[in-house]
């Protein structure tokens, strides 16, 4: 399906050294993808080095802006087809990941790739702001990923809840993204944050990226996050 050899050099080129079995494993994920994707809309990219460089590839950078200590509980909130989720649970099994979406079509084909792909994952059907104020995954998490979700502003409402204090947000955005940490500081700060960093760079074959990194410094107010119409209506400022 996919060129191996051009996945291990594209990742080596960013610092991330992937084994023969990660490399199996993205292989087979990329056949999937494609297949499922005959009969539902989970991706516009399905040439196989696109799917190499723009969803492998892109979704991997994110180990080069924060560190995921072994073994750390992550959530990845809409995750969609298992990105950037599945992707960094191939490169790295030891994490202890939970895959959030509101779409339950999008899940069933997120446990048969985890089913077929012998990994282990929590998947779980829910909205993020109701899992944001559940004691199970409020506040749990070491760090919170999403790409491409909503602007920062709104994503960080949905995102910080979920983390323990001193956890990491990191919001995988693509080209001239940098501007909307600074328009989502106030909102970042009510929610128990505080902005970390926020990187632009290049992907060969994929273009510009920026990855926004916020730590959780202090608890959420049990007030966030709100219902979503609540969200969307009036975001935090």
């Amino acid at each position: 399906m996919i060129n191996k050899t051009l996945l291990f050099e594209a990742a080596k080129k960013i610092g991330i050294i992937l084994d023969d079995t990660a490399l199996e494993r993205f292989d087979r994920f990329a056949y999937l993808l494609v297949e499922a994707n005959k009969t539902m809309n989970l991706t516009s990219i399905t040439e196989p080095d696109e799917i190499v460089y723009k969803h492998f590839v892109d979704c991997l950078s994110v180990f080069n802006e924060t560190e995921f200590p072994s073994g750390a509980k992550v959530a990845d909130v809409g995750t969609g087809a298992g990105f950037p989720g599945i992707v960094l649970l191939i490169a790295r099994p030891d994490l202890k990941m939970t895959l959030m979406d509101s779409t339950k079509k999008r899940l069933v084909f997120v446990r048969s790739v985890l089913n077929e792909l012998s990994l282990n994952a929590e998947v779980v059907h829910i909205r993020a702001e109701e899992a944001g104020q559940k004691k199970e995954y409020r506040e749990q998490f070491d760090i919170v990923t999403a790409r491409a979700v909503a602007n920062m502003n709104v994503l960080s409402e949905y995102c910080i809840p979920l983390l323990k204090k001193g956890g990491i947000f990191a919001a995988m955005k693509g080209a001239k993204a940098a501007g909307e940490l600074d328009n989502a500081k106030g909102a970042v700060k009510l929610l128990g944050g505080q902005p970390l960093s926020s990187k632009e760079f290049s992907i060969e074959n994929c273009g510009e990226r920026t990855v926004i990194c916020v730590k959780k410094i202090s608890h959420t107010p049990p007030k966030y996050p709100r219902p979503s119409a609540q969200i969307s209506k009036k975001p935090l400022e």
